[in-house]
């Protein structure tokens, strides 16, 4: 064991938006309002809200995550993609080939993605002293020791170390409930 701690920062379900998209369903030359800044740097939730469509079902209001990035990502948990009726894989942040698609329609318009839809891998942000000091490197895959009622380790969890992220453990809703983990509640690497 490491002892090395860091706090929880549970993620709810969210897309990241092109640069093509934001003017597709916000108008062109729309840029994102930041409403909160997130814990890694340079991240924040915007004002911006979008409708997602599956197979099976609607969610009203998803909320975007800025700024642009190089391709549209939209992260759910599996209860969120079971009642769109999708079935997304369980990858890591920007790894999108083979994942389903789905409508996404905004204020301006709407967008016809063939893929995009994920389950976040969870993972464990780290700048590079933190993670020199945890005793990791970017990529390594190790796992979580959860204390409390519902104790429990997270098996395979990614390692996201470099110089725009700080010291956080990102996992989902499903996840998270499933624990009884709240945001912030300070969890241990198990190296």
């Amino acid at each position: 064991m490491s002892n090395y701690k860091v706090t929880v920062g549970l993620s709810n379900k969210h897309l990241h938006l092109s640069a093509e998209h934001i003017e597709a369903l916000f108008g062109k030359g729309h840029k994102l309002t930041p409403t909160k800044d997130l814990r890694q740097p340079g991240q924040f939730a915007c004002e911006e809200k979008v409708d997602l469509e599956g197979p099976k079902g609607v969610i009203k209001g998803l909320r975007v995550l800025g700024p642009a990035r190089p391709e549209t990502q939209v992260e759910l948990a599996l209860t969120d993609a079971r009642g769109l009726g999708l079935k997304p894989p369980v990858r890591e942040s920007g790894k999108l080939d083979g994942t389903p698609g789905c409508k996404l329609t905004g204020p301006a318009g709407s967008v016809e993605l063939d893929h995009g839809v994920m389950v976040a891998l969870r993972h464990v942000h780290l700048s590079p002293s933190e993670a020199a000091e945890a005793g990791v490197k970017d990529k390594d895959i190790i796992r979580v020791g959860v204390g409390g009622e519902r104790a429990v380790i997270f098996e395979k969890v990614l390692i996201r170390a470099g110089d725009a992220h700080l010291s956080e453990f990102h996992l989902d809703t499903d996840e998270g409930n499933a624990a009884g983990i709240d945001s912030g509640l300070e969890v241990e690497l198990l190296i």
